[in-house]
């Protein structure tokens, strides 16, 4: 997974998930969505999707870019909705990976300052605390 982050730094020269899907083609939509249901990554007739809800703050749409983004990075061709109709797999594996990905690709090349604690250094890089323990 670092490695995949690594590389996608520097081809594109940022870390930033909008502007590195963007150089991907890959169509960020925003929509009205259910609760419980922050964004969703979806191919359909070879075009990639991310799907974030409009009603997110700035710093929410940045994770959930993030956490699709790396849907199409670490699971290409899976699609949850599949996953779940098709198979018996747990998809909150997948789930993790992307949110792991997601917090790993915003805090690139930005360094915990010498003193500070994991929560301070998550919360400066916008990171929720809902996801400081999936940062390992």
């Amino acid at each position: 997974m670092d490695h995949i982050i690594q590389k996608l730094v520097k081809k594109h020269k940022t870390n930033n998930p909008f502007e590195i899907a963007r150089e991907l083609n890959i169509m960020i939509r925003y929509v009205s969505m259910d609760e419980g249901t922050r964004g969703l990554y979806f191919r359909k007739l070879r075009r990639r999707f991310i799907v974030i809800d409009s009603g997110l703050d700035e710093n929410w749409q940045r994770i959930v870019c993030a956490h699709e983004l790396g849907h199409d990075r670490l699971h290409p061709g899976l699609s949850r909705f599949w996953i779940d109709e098709h198979t018996f797999f747990n998809s909150g594996k997948y789930e993790r990976q992307a949110n792991l990905f997601a917090i790993r690709l915003l805090t690139y090349n930005i360094e915990m300052l010498e003193g500070e604690s994991q929560t301070s250094y998550l919360f400066r890089c916008g990171i929720p605390r809902e996801l400081h323990k999936t940062f390992i």
